[in-house]
């Protein structure tokens, strides 16, 4: 005689059905672990190190829908997330936007730019892809360094207020309260990460898959892989220059450096230290960098060194980054818990 368990997954459409709903619960509950965690965070860190922490999340897995989905090693993003920067900065010095007015037109500058860029880039691959984003970024890092008048040149683009939000039936909400900013930072990241997780899981997102795994033939059973890479390239250099923004009125300036091809590699190598193979992986990785960032300054003044060291110790050691870590975890321990 069948269980009501079996029962239960015949009604509802047999095991597979089931195996589904299961699968769906696991990811509902990991969502609201996610939502909990980010809301406890900045009761347990300094306020502004969380906001940093989900700001470069943001920025580090708009990064991985290229390195992780579309296999494309991008070491220009700095450019996108400091033209957003820049272009948020710049209407909220002048008062010319409201907020999601300023997001939308740091989305829609680094997007622009991105667009040009990966027009350019997006057909070659390995390390002439990887050369000319570096050369473009370094292009618009000199752009922004001589544009003093728009960028403030060597001394970055200072007096960026955080602009308050004005909401129908809620009133006016301001955030120069940094647990208020750290919210709408937070709120931000989250949609960030659901709206990339929706594009991974999507056709689309399958189609960069296939495209990094085997180009050619993706492009032989009739997918237009160079517009869907172009297409990966404009939205992460979107999701970059909203994390600009952010950063700009986090510290109410956009510093020169943000756009400089070295914060190029640190959005990379948060990405590699947090692991690919999800949107967890790069947030992780942030965490840890910015962490470390931190300590090993406090440590030697040379704390860039101490930081290269750690990064070749996890691509030696761990290829697929703090995520394959904690995976060998729960695979040894489903061992022992298995052993009679």
């Amino acid at each position: 005689m069948a269980s009501e368990h079996e029962s239960a997954a015949v009604l509802t459409g047999g095991p597979a059905a089931a195996t589904s709903g299961a699968r769906h619960a696991t990811g509902i509950a990991k969502s609201l672990a996610l939502v909990a965690a980010v809301a406890l965070l900045p009761f347990a860190i300094p306020v502004n190190i969380a906001t940093e922490i989900v700001i470069f999340g943001l920025f580090a897995m708009s990064t991985n829908l290229l390195i992780g989905t579309a296999g494309l090693y991008s070491f220009g993003q700095a450019a996108f997330f400091g033209v957003g920067g820049y272009a948020a900065g710049y209407l909220a010095v002048h008062g010319l936007a409201p907020l999601p007015v300023v997001l939308l037109a740091a989305a829609l500058a680094a997007g622009l730019l991105a667009l040009v860029i990966g027009g350019f880039s997006i057909r070659r691959t390995g390390i002439y892809f990887m050369m000319l984003t570096f050369a473009f970024n370094q292009l618009v890092y000199y752009i922004a360094y001589s544009w003093h008048s728009v960028t403030g040149g060597e001394d970055g683009l200072a007096g960026i207020k955080r602009l308050p939000l004005d909401l129908p039936l809620v009133g006016r909400l301001g955030f120069d309260n940094h647990l208020a900013f750290y919210a709408l930072a937070a709120a931000i990241f989250l949609a960030g990460m659901a709206a990339l997780r929706r594009i991974v899981d999507s056709p689309f997102g399958m189609v960069l898959a296939a495209a990094r795994l085997n180009p050619r033939r993706t492009a032989s059973l009739g997918y237009p892989v160079h517009q869907a890479q172009l297409l990966a390239f404009v939205l992460a250099g979107a999701i970059a220059g909203i994390a600009g923004a952010l950063f700009g009125m986090l510290y109410r300036i956009m510093p020169i450096d943000s756009v400089h091809w070295v914060s190029s590699a640190y959005v990379v190598f948060m990405v590699l230290i947090g692991g690919t193979r999800s949107m967890l992986g790069p947030v992780i990785g942030a965490a840890i960098f910015i962490w470390l960032q931190g300590l090993f300054s406090l440590v030697w003044a040379r704390w860039p060194l101490l930081l290269g060291l750690f990064v070749i110790v996890v691509m030696l050691f761990l290829p697929g980054g703090v995520l394959d870590l904690a995976g060998r975890a729960r695979q040894a321990a489903r061992r022992v818990w298995s052993r009679p």
